[in-house]
């Protein structure tokens, strides 16, 4: 069994999203997965309740008495709350009664409690989060989409890797295309910061692509979408609040040869709950990061996530891409 630990208390409407999206795992996914549902024990048996056809043998319930509310100071509240549903889950995985841990809680907290429970990967300078982004042709993935907003080349060379091996892993895609962020295609063009992470690229032996810039994303251009943290956060959220705009937009202005159920369908494959959860990628586990206002799909296509990166050995691909590496130094 593949046993995955959800943090139960975690979106804006928990735990009833969280127990809705487990019950549309266990009937949609395959049936090697068990999930543990962690927080307040009272409030998760009442929403299983409402769920007779739920299979109990492959759901329990671990208290935790403490939640970790939006707004907390990340590092400090995972100190100050070791009890919390965010730190138990991950210490279910790093004791080894989970192999994957889910949560729809504070993305700070989620990251710090990941790194403090479970540890950097040997050879991992910085975990970074890797999301999808939805292209014209198939997703392609963005590292890092937050978790680094101050970076060196290194860090962003060690960013290819780590989504290279996710997209080979999760998305079978031998071979990844590797592209970097950037404002123009020339190798010189950018920052500093982005000219060397070039040549690094460049000499990785990653098949990189070189740098794309913001207007070919959507065609497809690569498969794996380099970045800093801050510029991959601010790319995150404009194509979050676009998509949810023209969908709006066409909506209202739809002719009669175009129903309303096929445009949802077309915009189907921009929405973020297809996507499920962010892996955070170079820590040692699996912690997959979801949104806050998730609905019970999301819950469900992060656990499909987490059950994926488990069945593929993931974590062991990874580290071996690192340890492989003759760039692990620091410059």
């Amino acid at each position: 069994m593949v046993r995955i630990a959800l943090d139960a208390m975690g979106t804006d409407r928990h735990p009833a999203v969280e127990v809705e999206g487990v019950v549309q795992a266990l009937r949609e996914l395959p049936d090697d997965i068990a999930i543990t549902l962690v927080g307040d024990a009272a409030k998760i048996e009442a929403e299983l309740g409402h769920w007779v056809e739920i299979p109990r043998d492959r759901v329990q319930v671990r208290e935790a008495t403490q939640t970790i509310l939006p707004g907390e100071s990340a590092a400090s509240a995972v100190r100050r709350k070791p009890d919390s549903s965010i730190v138990v889950g991950l210490e279910l995985q790093r004791d080894g009664h989970a192999d994957a841990f889910i949560s729809a809680g504070s993305t700070g907290a989620v990251m710090a409690a990941s790194l403090f429970v479970l540890r950097r990967l040997p050879g991992v300078d910085r975990p970074a989060v890797a999301t999808a982004l939805p292209t014209s042709v198939q997703p392609c993935l963005l590292i890092d989409a937050g978790a680094n907003v101050d970076c060196k080349p290194f860090h962003l060379l060690q960013f290819g890797r780590l989504g290279s091996v996710y997209v080979e892993d999760a998305w079978q895609r031998p071979r990844p295309r590797v592209g970097l962020l950037n404002i123009g295609e020339e190798p010189e063009k950018g920052n500093e910061l982005a000219a060397e992470a070039h040549q690094l690229l460049a000499s990785s032996g990653l098949n990189f692509v070189g740098n794309v810039e913001g207007r070919d994303i959507i065609r497809g251009t690569c498969d794996v979408l380099v970045a800093d943290g801050f510029v991959g956060n601010v790319l995150l959220k404009f194509y979050e609040s676009v998509t949810a705009y023209f969908h709006g937009l066409m909506c209202e202005r739809v002719g009669p040869t175009v129903t309303r159920a096929r445009l949802d369908e077309i915009f189907q494959s921009f929405d973020y709950t297809e996507y499920g959860g962010a892996p955070l990628l170079g820590v040692n586990g699996i912690s997959i990061i979801c949104h806050g206002g998730s609905p019970p799909r999301a819950i469900r296509n992060a656990i499909r996530v987490a059950r994926q990166a488990v069945e593929t050995r993931m974590l062991g691909h990874i580290e071996r891409a690192v340890a492989a590496s003759a760039d692990t130094a620091n410059v």
